[in-house]
């Protein structure tokens, strides 16, 4: 074999392997995208039903004490049970987002007209998240006049969604001063639910690091009973 075929040779087989590895990358890029469309429809699936159940609710509900808004931590939340000296909603949405959430507002909220509204959003947005935040706040007072608002932080969180915490954490304080700029109840969830030892949340708390499971759950009750509590105690004197 010449010199000048083995350099030939050697340059189709060059050729050959980039030709594969392009056609696995190709083939790879093709997959992702479509579970990831697939999984983008499922959650728009998803989101139109509760949409569509919220509807339906709002035909027969009566007096509303207390509607939660938020995304999956409030969609998981058996609110119901926790609560049961009051009337009870949720409307949380699992992957929803600061702008999800305001485009919701009208059948979520307002035609409820809820005593108390406690809202948890941003973990899904957390770097545009302020881009509509005081939007939703806004909407909030022009809108529910009459209802005590409560804004939660969002929450610490472990394993894979660890990284974001100091993002979390920078964006509680914005949170806390649009909570005030607006005469807004704000309540620390962070704070309490960080394990001082890792930094993140604690371990018995959530099973998979992002969400709380009912330990989780039951700190959080045990945080917002007593500003429920006093919020309510307020509404019925005015």
């Amino acid at each position: 074999m010449t010199k000048k075929r083995i350099i030939i040779t050697a340059a189709s087989i060059i050729l050959i392997i980039a030709l594969a590895v392009a056609a696995m990358l190709i083939t790879k890029s093709v997959k992702e995208k479509r579970e990831r469309d697939e999984l983008l429809a499922m959650m728009q699936e998803y989101y139109d039903t509760k949409i569509k159940r919220f509807e339906e609710e709002n035909k027969t509900l009566g007096e509303v004490d207390i509607a939660f808004i938020g995304d999956s931590i409030t969609d998981g939340y058996d609110v119901a049970t926790y609560y049961p000296d009051y009337t009870v909603i949720n409307r949380g949405i699992g992957g929803d987002t600061t702008f999800g959430l305001e485009d919701r507002l009208e059948v979520s909220l307002f035609e409820v007209e809820p005593k108390v509204v406690v809202m948890l959003i941003g973990a899904n947005n957390l770097e545009k998240m302020f881009d509509n935040y005081e939007d939703i706040l806004i909407k909030l007072k022009e809108n529910l006049p009459d209802s005590k608002i409560v804004i939660l932080s969002l929450t610490a969180m472990s394993k894979e969604w660890g990284k974001n915490n100091q993002l979390a954490k920078q964006n509680n304080v914005r949170i806390k001063e649009l909570a005030e700029k607006y005469e807004y109840t704000f309540v620390d969830l962070f704070t309490p639910l960080t394990d001082p030892e890792t930094g993140e949340l604690y371990a018995n708390m959530s099973e998979d690091g992002g969400h709380p499971n009912a330990q989780g759950y039951a700190r959080i009750t045990e945080i917002l009973t007593p500003v429920l509590d006093e919020l309510l105690q307020k509404t019925e004197k005015q």
